[in-house]
Order: C-alpha cells, then sequence, then structure tokens
C-alpha cells in the first residue's frame, strides 16, 4: 500500500493541469477536491447547469483545461450506449470512464500500463485504458466489466469466478474478468503466446497457458490457482 502512494506522489507532475471551477468570481468553496479532479482533465457541469450542446450532440461533461484549444468532442460507445464528452487531449481512456461518465468497474492501481487493473474491451481486444488517449478512440465501442455480460445476467466468466472463489479484495477482478473475456476470444483466433508459438487454428488453453495469457494481469491477494480454474472451466 506504500508503494501504491509513493507512485501517486512520484507520478503527479505527470498529470494534466486544470483549472478549478469558480462562481461569480468566487473560488471553488472545495479546495481538496478540487486538487483531486486535477489530475483527470475533467471538470463536469456545474450543478443545475444546462448540458452542453457540440454540432447537436449532447456533451456529458466539460474539460476545462488551462488552454481550451487542447479539448475536444469525442463520442465513445460504453457498454452499447454513445456517450459524448468534452475533454483535454491528455485524458486517458480510464479517467474518460471513472471521472467523465462515472463507471467505475475499471480501477486505476498503477496507472502506468503494469497492473492490468484498468483492462476493458475496445472494439473487441483487451487493451490497458490507463496508456490509451481518449481523444484517439473516437467512435470507439468499449465493453467495461458492467456490460460484459450484455445485460443478461451474469457472464459466463462471472460465474465461474464466483463459483471458484476467484478473488479476494475483488480490486482487481474487474480487469481479470475483461482481460479474460478478450484472452478467449484471441485463443478461439489462434493468437500465439510465448507458450503456444504458432497455431492454425484455437488454442488449447491449459493452465500454463492461461497463466501466460493472463500474466499481465496481477492479483495483489494471490487468487490466481482459482482465476486460472475459473478460466479453465469457461474454456471448456
Amino acid at each position: 500500500m506504500g508503494a501504491h502512494y509513493s507512485c501517486i506522489r512520484t507520478n503527479r507532475h505527470l498529470r494534466p493541469p486544470v483549472r478549478p471551477l469558480a462562481r461569480g468570481g468566487v473560488p471553488s468553496p472545495s479546495p481538496a477536491r478540487a486538487r483531486a479532479r486535477s489530475g483527470t482533465g475533467w471538470e463536469a457541469c456545474p450543478a443545475g447547469s444546462a448540458p452542453a450542446r457540440n454540432g447537436g450532440r449532447h456533451v456529458e461533461s466539460i474539460a476545462r483545461p488551462d488552454d481550451p484549444a487542447h479539448a475536444s468532442v469525442v463520442t465513445l460507445h460504453v457498454n452499447g450506449v454513445a456517450r459524448t464528452v468534452a475533454l483535454d487531449h491528455r485524458t486517458t481512456v480510464l479517467d474518460a470512464l471513472r471521472e467523465g461518465l462515472g463507471i467505475t468497474g475499471p480501477k486505476k492501481g498503477c496507472d502506468q500500463g503494469q497492473c492490468g487493473a484498468c483492462t476493458v474491451l475496445v472494439d473487441g481486444r483487451r487493451v490497458l485504458s490507463c496508456l490509451l488517449p481518449a481523444v484517439a478512440y473516437d467512435g470507439a465501442r468499449i465493453v467495461t466489466v458492467e456490460g460484459l455480460s450484455g445485460g443478461r445476467g451474469l457472464h459466463p466468466l462471472q460465474e465461474a469466478f464466483v463459483a471458484r472463489d476467484a478473488l479476494q479484495c475483488g480490486y482487481c477482478t474487474p480487469g481479470q474478468l475483461c482481460s479474460a473475456a478478450g484472452m478467449l476470444a484471441e485463443a478461439r483466433e489462434g493468437h500465439p503466446s510465448f507458450v503456444t508459438q504458432g497455431s492454425e487454428g484455437p488454442v488449447d488453453l491449459t493452465a500454463e497457458e492461461i497463466r501466460e495469457r493472463m500474466s499481465g494481469n496481477v492479483c495483489r491477494c494471490g487468487a490466481y490457482p482459482g482465476i486460472v480454474a475459473a478460466i479453465e472451466d469457461v474454456a471448456s
């Protein structure tokens, strides 16, 4: 835990500055909250204000960067719903989802693409959303853990994770589930791995294969045996 907060402090200088909202020339009454928001490139519309529109599109959140020229309006198709947002050019897909759209399934762990907690599916492929600039994904179709089942109860992977007790604290679980869903699709398409160098058809997902293909998703609680078993259940 100490190392995690140390990482946050160390990388604070990398986060884009955002000017806090002011009403009637009076600074925000909550400087601490303004500082907490400042690393995301986001400022929400003030309560009670009319939502902004851009070219007839409903814009849910407004970025207020130091230079307005550094803001863009982007439409993300999240879990089957088109969401149009205004954001700073430096805002990541992860921050757009969490801070801009209130979709908190994807988690911010390392914020450096090393732990996998932020994994989502973009156009069917698993990606690390903390590394992706949101402006580069205008029109992309994004699936988070909230939409993994398509609104039809639990996804088979979610059911298997419950049955196999494949979690403890649960912080990494949304990323594990999205990564597993993407990995199963990759294996069906014959994508190679370090274990399976080449394949002309679907890859046989042994425990060794699953561990290799899921190695980018860290579980600090050490629930790996249950995670591997759950994915084996679904793969079979």
